[in-house]
């Protein structure tokens, strides 16, 4: 199976339901990520200014912005994501929508982008070359001055979490397979996994050849998902007195082993 048929059978089920962030976002413990990104968005977003998602899923984070007024072109790998993100433009949005590779979008032209968002595509590379074409394609689009926000998934909440207190992942397995180191509990994947998940070390590693400004490193959901239960049991004043919480500490770097999923945001120079 080519690498990239993994992510399309993920996306696109057998029951022809397909998977997307859509839902996870929209919960009260998925919303952190989601709140936290589109805050960190906002803060370089000026009028005019021109955005690309790469990695689009069915939109939730291009339609936001599309509704704020902002012009989106956005690229999709998985055709069954494309046909949902299309269902979902209103003729009040100035939105495009194309298939692509974010690896390979040479049908995009240099220096055009203020904003450009890879907020899915590195959950799916595998390689470190793979990840620095990826980001060196997104820095090729986006104008000198322009800001790159790069998602990623991160392995020792994944570990805590998803390995010893759900065991929602046999961790025996995965270190006699390779993909968790015995003794120092690094993790590589492969397409058959669907995501590649790090920790920021190799972050700094894959960003080192760039000419780049590091503006920001967001831990998105910090310790959310491990409480999710007492997140979705919260009232909607502790729920925005946690909001408040999680924004004052996100780009604590002591933190950043507890999040989910973090966010590099960069400047090009």
């Amino acid at each position: 199976m080519y690498e990239t048929d993994y992510l399309v059978k993920h996306y696109t089920p057998a029951d022809g339901e397909a998977r997307s962030e859509d839902d996870r976002l929209a919960s009260k413990h998925g919303s952190v990520e989601f709140l936290t990104t589109m805050r960190y968005i906002e803060k370089y977003l000026f009028p005019g200014a021109k955005v690309l998602e790469i990695g689009a899923g069915t939109g939730r984070y291009s339609h936001a912005l599309a509704y704020m007024g902002y012009a989106v072109d956005a690229v999709e790998l998985v055709p069954h994501n494309i046909k949902i993100f299309q269902s979902k433009i209103t003729p009040d949005e100035t939105i495009t929508v194309t298939q692509g590779d974010a690896r390979d979008l040479s049908s995009f032209k240099n220096e055009t982008y203020d904003i450009t968002l890879l907020l899915g595509p590195l959950y799916h590379m595998f390689t470190i070359e793979d990840k620095r074409k990826t980001i060196s394609e997104a820095l090729r689009v986006t104008k000198s001055g322009g800001v790159v926000f790069a998602a990623y998934c991160m392995s020792d909440a994944s570990i805590m979490e998803g390995g010893f207190k759900n065991n929602r992942f046999d961790m025996a397995d995965l270190i006699n397979k390779g993909f968790i180191n015995a003794e120092t509990f690094e993790t590589c994947s492969a397409p058959e996994l669907v995501f590649e998940i790090v920790r920021k070390e190799q972050i700094d590693e894959v960003m080192k050849t760039f000419n780049v400004e590091r503006l920001h490193f967001v831990a998105t959901d910090l310790y959310t998902l491990h409480m999710r239960d007492a997140i979705t049991a919260m009232d909607e004043e502790t729920f925005a007195r946690y909001l408040r919480y999680h924004f004052a500490i996100c780009e604590r770097l002591d933190m950043i082993g507890f999040t989910h999923h973090s966010l590099d945001i960069f400047r090009k120079r």
